[in-house]
């Protein structure tokens, strides 16, 4: 087996199990425990990994997340995660529901599979407004600014309309969830309406696929707590401590 080879291995078996021991990998590899020593040096010193008496533990990266990529480019990433997610969370719109969806590319993925025409939508996102409206949903979209990057509704107009309403259940994307941070997302005006639509929701869920955890992003705008995160892998079983998760 490559050196490569080998470090992939290593990383996989940490994000899997959060610890391992140069004997656990000696025998599953078939090699010597100097080589593993040496394997386990390197990637410490290259910041992949813990390296501890024995073996290494998992090193929970918090990389920090302060730019926004255009709609487009994020609709393309982790599609088919995004898809199963988006499946799943328009299980749970039950009839008489009064629902607000959040802007964001996961989000968006909850609409073809929307089958509730008793319940009643609320959006700050032009895409999704236009979305539901298209499939003869009742819609209401927020008033204020469109942002041209996100084309999500903010500024203190929206923030007013959402004053007014009380949700039975909210759906929100986000940009990075962590221990340290809760859930946070690169803009100051977006983290603000979605910070207060999530205070008017009885039930809030994020959606957020399995590469949002252990990321810091500019502006917090909610604690783990305060809502149920629907993804599709859990990275840390710390988050497990800090909230409710949904596997789909």
């Amino acid at each position: 087996m490559l050196t490569q080879e080998r470090y992939q291995y290593i990383l996989r078996v940490l994000d899997d199990r959060k610890a391992v021991s140069v004997a656990e990998l000696t025998k599953e590899l078939s090699i010597s425990e100097s080589t593993i020593r040496r394997d386990l040096n390197a990637l410490a010193k290259m910041g992949k990994l813990n390296k501890v008496h024995g073996g290494a533990t998992y090193l929970e990266q918090q990389n920090r997340v302060t730019h926004e990529d255009q709609v487009e480019i994020r609709r393309r990433i982790y599609s088919s995660k995004k898809d199963a997610i988006g499946r799943y969370a328009a299980t749970l719109i039950e009839p008489e529901d009064f629902v607000y969806i959040d802007a964001g590319t996961t989000t968006v993925s909850m609409i073809p599979y929307l089958n509730e025409k008793n319940a009643i939508y609320v959006t700050n996102a032009m895409e999704i407004a236009s979305k539901l409206v298209r499939r003869g949903f009742t819609t209401y979209t927020l008033a204020g600014r469109i942002r041209q990057i996100t084309e999500a509704i903010v500024g203190c107009e929206a923030e007013q309309s959402i004053d007014k309403y009380h949700f039975t259940k909210g759906f929100f994307g986000v940009n990075g969830i962590s221990i340290e941070a809760g859930y946070s997302t690169p803009n100051i005006e977006e983290a603000r309406i979605k910070e207060v639509a999530m205070k008017h929701c009885y039930q809030a869920f994020i959606l957020a696929d399995s590469s949002k955890f252990s990321i810091n992003s500019s502006v917090t705008f909610g604690n783990l707590e305060d809502a149920t995160i629907i993804t599709d892998k859990l990275t840390d079983n710390i988050y497990k401590q800090s909230t409710n998760i949904t596997l789909v």
